[in-house]
């Protein structure tokens, strides 16, 4: 019985066939009402060379979808209300919604795009040397599967949200090579080769294998050995908590599962505590963004 009681997380898909014309990198994402931490977040991301965004609109009600129509045209911007928990109709486990929505977009935009990254409005994607991120794909143009670690920040000694964003005021953050608790991934694709969905990570052509952003090769199950990890290309900065404030807000907000509060909250802590144990300076996304703005 207990595997009635899993969550989906996994969903195979026939991969899309693509369009003779794709070309460029979107982002998938899910929102919840996160309409605060938008204008920063899709701005850095449209400076740097992301062709269109696609947002599932998991139930937002602060307005975040009208801050989107705002900061993008309508030829970069595709909206999908999502706002739903599905059960599997034998087992009842619960679909996982984020994975559902990765599914949804792989097989219903997909075809138009050369790459597609899932990410969260968290999280940031940051080219090290190229002057933008289609510039620090080039070299992995016959990979199809991108893996990129979690560069966690915790609070950096914030109470409540500092004025100047994001970018400007997380300057500190955890080593995944020296405390692996909570590290995770989030990937960059190929969509018309994704045969596999995980939020995590992809199956590309049947099997769970794909680069990191220097095109060093791995099965999913070995992305933790150090040999693997890198940085060089692209950085993936995860502002995990924000300020304290932020933080309590995203524990009472709850998993994007349904899963009990306290365990939610446990978790979280969990996490919080490995990224501030030890910390060290990484100011990337800031000089990367400064360089936009001048």
């Amino acid at each position: 019985m207990f595997w009635r009681k899993r969550t989906i997380s996994k969903i195979s898909i026939t991969p899309p066939t693509g369009l003779p014309n794709r070309a460029g990198l979107g982002i998938v994402l899910i929102v919840k009402d996160e309409a605060a931490y938008l204008p920063e977040w899709v701005s850095f991301h449209r400076a740097l060379g992301v062709r269109h965004f696609i947002v599932y609109d998991n139930g937002c009600t602060d307005g975040a979808m009208n801050v989107l129509r705002d900061l993008l045209p309508p030829d970069a911007l595709t909206i999908v209300p999502w706002d739903q928990t599905l059960k599997d109709g034998r087992s009842g486990a619960e679909i996982h919604n984020q994975v559902l929505a990765y599914a949804h977009a792989l097989r219903n935009f997909g075809a138009g795009f050369r790459w597609l990254a899932f990410i969260d409005v968290d999280e940031f994607l940051v080219p090290a040397q190229a002057p933008d991120l289609l510039a620090a794909l080039d070299d992995l143009s016959d990979h199809a599967h991108i893996s990129l670690p979690w560069h966690m920040f915790g609070r950096n000694g914030h109470d409540t949200p500092p004025p100047g964003g994001i970018l400007e005021n997380y300057l500190y953050r955890s080593d995944p090579l020296t405390d692996k608790r909570g590290v995770n991934w989030k990937c960059i694709v190929d969509p018309t080769r994704v045969t596999g969905v995980r939020v995590h990570g992809f199956d590309i052509d049947g099997a769970r294998i794909g680069v990191n952003d220097v095109g060093v090769l791995a099965t999913h199950k070995d992305r933790r050995n150090r040999a693997f990890y890198s940085r060089a290309a692209i950085q993936l900065n995860h502002y995990f908590t924000r300020s304290d404030a932020e933080l309590r807000d995203k524990i009472n907000r709850g998993a994007t599962t349904t899963v009990e509060a306290e365990t939610h909250r446990a978790r979280v802590m969990r996490i919080v505590d490995a990224i501030e144990k030890t910390q060290i300076e990484d100011t990337l996304a800031r000089d990367v963004q400064q360089r936009l703005n001048r």
